[in-house]
């Protein structure tokens, strides 16, 4: 039919004529509906994802799995420790197979404390060939690193504070101004509505979501040990998660984890980075020779850092032609971390590095010394470029 417009008549074009019997038929409107409200569906399911919390997210991605390796960074500490102990709460709450795999040795004795009283299974490897999943997890490190073949390890998840920027394939949560990667486990449980069991009501029925008392003891020892009992590095994260974990903390198990006996060649090694150290303002260098326990070396460092007018201090010890370097500080001037990386840049086959409070790195004697390129540092002149570097002159 013709429609009036201004000036004339005008046809009723075919296009028109479909689009007025399309509206007129319900089919349209019918359509149209299905299509808002599946719209609606999608949007409210990335809303939904969007909403999850890590640990959330974290959880669902463990219970997709067949199996699962947790992996520490090499000689774990209490931190790398309990974070795992936490991985495998989660991931065996969904009844997935757990095994907590890590590098190098559990040689400090509050380390060897942590995993005898809370009777925990942990597995050495060697190489890659000995992680036994596809399905790994990072905890307190973002790169797999310390056993030949680490670079073939693809992990699916990485949790972590430490600066750095390995990730994983499905999860990554790194939270360098954390002071322990403990904490972020403890507000996975929190915000997913886990409640700290008592040691004395460990053995009852009480449902699910019960975090159990040696999960919450590792988790504020591991807490506890990375920020000096809640003296240094830390953030409002870790008074968070400690209050949050106390109700479950076994006091005896925790006493005996933080006071072991302690291995004589450690009061001894302290003993010579006493006596031995050199104080240029501020800041103190303490070689300490050759040691048959390198987790005595950090010891030494705290030890030193206690000294009077001491600020940041680094201790130097030899074990099999590997020179061990450990540094703390307590000067605003002084990254820890950086420091160190800064010391052996240039030198082959080294590596460095750690928070603004610690820092800790390994080298070849050989390579120091001149093997491979450049020229070489001497003992002494490595002395002189640690106190250069704590300067800010390197």
């Amino acid at each position: 039919m013709p429609r009036a417009v201004a000036g004339g008549v005008a046809l009723v074009t075919r296009a028109d004529a479909a689009r007025t019997a399309a509206q007129e038929d319900p089919l349209f409107w019918a359509g149209v509906a299905v299509g808002v409200i599946a719209l609606l569906v999608v949007m409210g399911l990335v809303l939904r994802r969007l909403r999850r919390t890590p640990g959330e997210r974290l959880a669902r991605l463990l219970a997709q799995q067949d199996d699962l390796s947790v992996l520490m960074h090499p000689n774990p500490d209490p931190d790398a420790m309990a974070s795992a102990l936490g991985v495998a709460e989660l991931a065996r709450s969904a009844d997935v197979a757990v095994s907590l795999q890590y590098p190098g040795q559990i040689r400090h004795q509050e380390n060897r404390a942590f995993e005898t009283v809370l009777d925990l299974n942990f597995e050495q490897i060697d190489d890659a060939g000995d992680v036994v999943t596809q399905s790994v997890v990072l905890v307190d490190h973002n790169e797999p690193r310390g056993f030949p073949g680490a670079e073939s390890v693809d992990p699916v998840a990485v949790v972590d504070h430490h600066p750095g920027g390995g990730t994983g394939r499905e999860f990554t949560d790194v939270r360098p101004e954390y002071g322990a990667c403990a904490s972020i486990l403890a507000e996975y449980f929190r915000d997913q509505g886990w409640d700290p069991v008592p040691p004395e009501e460990e053995g009852e029925n009480g449902g699910e979501k019960r975090l159990p008392s040696s999960v919450a003891t590792g988790l504020i020892y591991g807490i506890q040990s990375d920020t000096s009992h809640l003296t240094k590095g830390c953030s409002e994260a870790e008074f968070s998660a400690s209050s949050y974990l106390y109700r479950g903390v076994d006091e005896d198990r925790l006493d005996r984890i933080a006071n072991p006996h302690v291995d004589a060649e450690v009061l001894d090694v302290k003993a010579r980075a006493i006596n031995d150290r050199e104080v240029r303002n501020a800041f103190a260098v303490s070689d300490v020779g050759e040691v048959s326990n390198v987790d005595a070396i950090p010891q030494a460092a705290d030890e030193l850092l206690r000294l009077e007018g001491v600020t940041a201090v680094v201790i130097v010890g030899i074990k099999d032609g590997t020179l061990h370097l450990s540094g703390r500080s307590r000067d605003d001037r002084v990254h820890m971390g950086r420091t160190l990386e800064a010391v052996v840049d240039d030198i082959p086959m080294a590596s460095a590095g750690g928070h603004a409070r610690m820092g800790g790195g390994q080298l070849s004697v050989n390579h120091m010394e001149g093997l491979g390129p450049g020229d070489g540092v001497k003992r002494d002149q490595f002395t002189d470029r640690l106190f250069e570097a704590m300067s800010g002159e390197v």
